[in-house]
């Protein structure tokens, strides 16, 4: 071999460790790679451009194995993480960007000592589904039964996004080793040179604003749906827009809910303009993940507090033309609910207590789209959570998928370092798209049919459905089925830890 090439990290090892041929090779070499410091791009094993859920998940991953703490690790994120360290907000005040974190997930992130950094009195577990068709009232129940007594109960978690990236942050401090680069534009990724010192011509450089350069063993991806990652390795992402935006707002109940506060309850309406979901907090607070029409997003969104109160509660109790009259006033919705519903039967029971009141300011939308990357992995890129796949939030797994990418890119690179791989070639990272492709794009498929099928407001397909959704609901085997796989304790692609 004509020359020895390694990374600085290597190169910080005593020399003594060396046979003396190779010594004799490396030793001219380090005074040029000083001589020309200023020149040369900072090197790391894994450069992670996003400090989201995943990103930073993947970090405290890799730090908290002893297998993979000795890598040289950098973060790159555009955001100032200062405002994300010190947030916190009083007991009865929740950001409106929430997700669903399965036990599965949960049980991750305890793995890697994060969730107990989380502020665990702001995560409220829930315990049951209540799920219909919104045109003929059809319905699935999802509660554990009787012989669920010494297991799990727990279908899932909210918890808010910010509470999450707070305790990961906290969990990565602790952990250290981590170079940060906040507040950091990506200008530009480029492949490297080769110097004469070091030959970094397959290796991925982080150009950032300011001058600063990071080469990359393996640069992974978690920049979101727009990832600059994945266009600089040239990976088509295919999908559709539903020509829908999903509409949140953090919502006060009358109450605790009909199970008080050990046994919460999440609900979701299939509605033919997309699904509306309320899904519980803490206390008398819920989240609503509100699917529909561009201009029913618009509408909302310019309602008085107390007429998008009556048109949230509308949603769960009126039928669907009710609602789509209701949706056409520009005012005065609160009245209308109050006379329609002297003239319509429900089940007060069987749907969330009513709301009372909406947080100022977390009212908003964010349209709805399916995407997914034509592979998860390049030479020395990977990507994972958003940059790799996109999904409609009717089964609330977004998170949950990318936690599961984390979980296992982090055990292909202790598989990789642990037996002397090159942890970035594609060869190494083939067992991480082959393990998570497949599971996230069953998981696309499921959701876009459901997304689509729900979408139908009359026609034969309709008591088709409800004749599927009844059916399982008697079955306690299949809706058991159905429980573990919302709860991420079914079958699985491949191994998540």
């Amino acid at each position: 071999m004509d020359c020895v090439v390694l990374s600085r990290r290597q190169l910080q090892r005593p020399l003594s460790s060396l046979c003396r041929s190779c010594s004799r090779r490396i030793l001219p070499r380090l005074s040029r790679t000083y001589a020309s410091a200023s020149a040369q791009p900072d090197i790391y094993d894994v450069v992670c451009v996003g400090g989201g859920p995943a990103g930073l998940s993947l970090l405290t991953a890799l730090r908290s194995n002893p297998t993979t703490a000795g890598l040289r690790v950098a973060l790159v994120e555009a955001q100032d993480l200062s405002k994300v360290r010190s947030w916190k907000l009083p007991p009865d005040r929740f950001s409106n960007r929430c997700s669903s974190l399965t036990p599965t997930s949960a049980l991750f992130l305890d793995r890697i000592g994060a969730w107990r950094h989380v502020q665990r009195p702001r995560v409220q577990p829930y315990h049951e589904m209540q799920v219909w068709d919104g045109v003929t009232d059809a319905r699935i129940e999802f509660e554990w039964g009787p012989d669920a007594a010494t297991r799990e109960k727990t279908i899932a978690y909210m918890t808010e996004n910010l509470n999450l990236t707070s305790g990961l942050l906290s969990r990565l401090d602790e952990l250290g080793g981590v170079a940060v680069f906040e507040g950091a534009k990506v200008e530009n990724i480029t492949l490297g040179e080769d110097t004469g010192e070091l030959d970094l011509t397959e290796w991925p450089i982080v150009h950032l604003a300011g001058g600063k350069q990071l080469a990359a063993r393996l640069l992974v991806g978690a920049d979101g749906a727009n990832s600059p990652v994945r266009a600089f390795a040239g990976i088509e992402s295919r999908g559709w827009d539903y020509g829908r935006h999903g509409v949140v707002a953090t919502l006060e109940l009358e109450g605790p809910g009909w199970g008080g506060d050990d046994m919460k309850i999440a609900y979701q309406r299939f509605l033919p303009t997309g699904p509306v979901a309320m899904l519980p907090l803490p206390g008398n607070y819920s989240t609503l993940v509100w699917s529909t029409t561009p201009s029913n997003a618009a509408l909302l969104k310019s309602l008085s507090t107390k007429d998008f109160v009556a048109l949230v509660n509308a949603a769960f109790r009126l039928p669907p033309v009710d609602l789509e009259f209701m949706h056409t006033l520009r005012s005065g919705q609160n009245d209308e609910l109050s006379w329609r519903l002297q003239h319509t039967q429900f089940n007060s029971q069987a749907i969330p207590q009513a709301v009372v009141g909406v947080q100022e300011g977390t009212v908003a939308s964010f349209p709805l789209k399916m995407r997914h990357a034509d592979t998860y992995i390049g030479e020395r890129v990977a990507l994972v959570g958003d940059a790799a796949h996109t999904i409609h939030p009717l089964a609330g797994q977004g998170l949950n998928q990318g936690q599961g990418d984390v979980a296992s890119l982090a055990r292909t690179i202790e598989y990789a370092v642990s037996h002397g791989q090159d942890l970035g070639t594609r060869m190494s990272l083939e067992p991480y798209g082959a393990e998570r492709y497949a599971a996230n794009h069953v998981l696309l498929g499921v959701c876009d049919k459901l997304h689509k099928v729900y979408s139908v407001g009359s026609g034969p397909l309709v008591p088709l459905r409800s004749l599927g959704l009844r059916a399982v609901n008697a079955m306690g085997p299949l809706k058991g089925f159905f429980m573990d796989q919302a709860a991420g304790n079914g079958i699985k692609f491949g191994k998540l830890f």
